[in-house]
C-alpha cells in the first residue's frame, strides 16, 4: 500500500516542509487519518500476508523460548497481540496515538491484557524510558525506521533498538524497499519521473511527502546490514517479505483464491527464496535479523 499511495491514489496530501518535527508531524498526521486500515493491512489479502506470515515464521525461527519482548514502532499491536498468544510478554510503543487507540481496543478484544506490560506513545529515536538490556528481543517491523527521515535520527534509533537488547537478544528490524519503489514509478507512474522528487529518492532514498505517502526513507539491503554490523551486531539472516511476488499483488491473490494446491507450492517457494539477495532487493518490505 505504501507504493500504491505514492504511485497517486486518491489520498490525503501533505505540503513538505524543512526540519525534524515538520517530518515528524507529516508521519503522525498521516498515519492518524490510517488507523483501522493500518490494522487490516496485513490481513487483508494473501498478497499482503506474505510480510505477516514471513515476518512470523522468521520470528518463531529466532526468538527465545519465552521472555519480554518491545514492539518498538508496534502501530496497531498486530505483532504485539501475536506475541503474546504465543506467550511472551510485550511492550508496545508507537508514534501515533491514534494507532495506540486501536491497539488498545484489539488488545482487549484478544484477551491478552495481562503480558501486554506497556503501551506507550514514543519515538524509536529514544527508548529512554526502557533500561539497557531490558528485551529478551526487539522487533521494529513494517517500516517504522523507514519513517525516520533525517540520517542522524535513523543512526540514533538503531542505537536504542540494540541498547535496550539484552546480550545475545534476537533483533528483527523490517523496513520498505527502495527499489521496488522505483519499479512502482516504471510501471505505473512514468511521469512521476519528471517531477524532482523521483532522482533524489533514486539517489538517496529519501521522499520528503507531498505525493500521498508519508515521508520516508526507502532502504537498499547493504545500507540497513551495514547500520548494524558496524556497530558490531551479528547479521543473521536478510529476508525478502514479500519476495518474488513483490510488486504483482493481483497475480498473487488470484493463484491463491483460484489454485490453492498452487498456492502451497508457491508458499514453499517463497521459502525457499526470501533470502536469496535478489528477492531481499526487490522488495517491497525486507528484513533483517540480528543478534547482540
Amino acid at each position: 500500500p505504501q507504493k500504491k499511495a505514492l504511485a497517486g491514489k486518491k489520498m490525503k496530501k501533505f505540503s513538505t516542509h524543512s526540519g525534524n518535527q515538520s517530518y515528524e508531524r507529516l508521519v503522525k498526521e498521516y498515519y492518524s487519518g490510517m488507523n483501522r486500515r493500518e490494522w487490516k493491512r496485513l490481513t487483508r489479502d494473501a498478497y499482503h500476508r506474505l510480510e505477516l506470515d514471513t515476518t512470523l515464521s522468521y520470528l518463531k525461527k529466532y526468538l527465545p523460548p519465552k521472555g519480554y519482548v518491545l514492539d518498538a514502532g508496534g502501530g496497531p499491536g498486530r505483532y504485539t497481540i501475536g506475541l503474546a498468544k504465543m506467550g511472551y510478554d510485550v511492550a508496545l510503543l508507537d508514534f501515533t496515538p491514534e494507532l495506540l487507540l486501536v491497539a488498545k481496543r484489539q488488545i482487549r478484544k484478544a484477551g491478552v491484557q495481562k503480558s501486554v506490560k506497556h503501551v506507550t506513545q514514543g519515538t524509536i529515536c529514544d527508548l529512554s524510558r526502557f533500561g539497557d538490556e531490558t528485551f529478551n528481543a526487539v522487533i521494529c517491523l513494517g517500516g517504522a525506521l523507514s519513517h525516520v527521515l533525517d540520517r542522524m535520527e535513523r543512526e540514533k534509533a538503531v542505537d536504542e533498538l540494540i541498547r535496550v537488547a539484552k546480550k545475545g537478544a534476537p533483533i528483527f528490524v523490517s523496513v520498505i524497499g527502495r527499489i521496488a519503489v522505483l519499479v512502482t514509478e516504471l510501471v505505473r507512474l512514468p511521469y512521476e519521473m519528471e517531477l524532482e522528487i523521483f532522482p533524489k529518492l533514486r539517489d538517496t532514498g529519501d521522499y520528503h511527502g507531498g505525493h500521498g505517502f508519508a515521508p520516508c526513507h526507502f532502504y537498499v539491503p547493504e545500507d540497513i546490514r551495514e547500520a548494524f554490523e558496524k556497530r558490531g551486531i551479528d547479521v543473521l539472516e536478510m529476508v525478502g517479505l514479500e519476495g518474488l511476488a513483490s510488486g504483482h499483488p493481483k497475480e498473487t491473490n488470484r493463484l491463491f483464491r483460484k489454485y490453492p494446491n498452487a498456492w502451497k507450492v508457491w508458499w514453499e517457494t517463497h521459502l525457499k527464496t526470501c533470502t536469496n539477495p535478489v528477492s531481499v532487493g526487490i522488495s517491497e518490505h525486507f528484513m533483517i535479523v540480528c543478534r547482540k
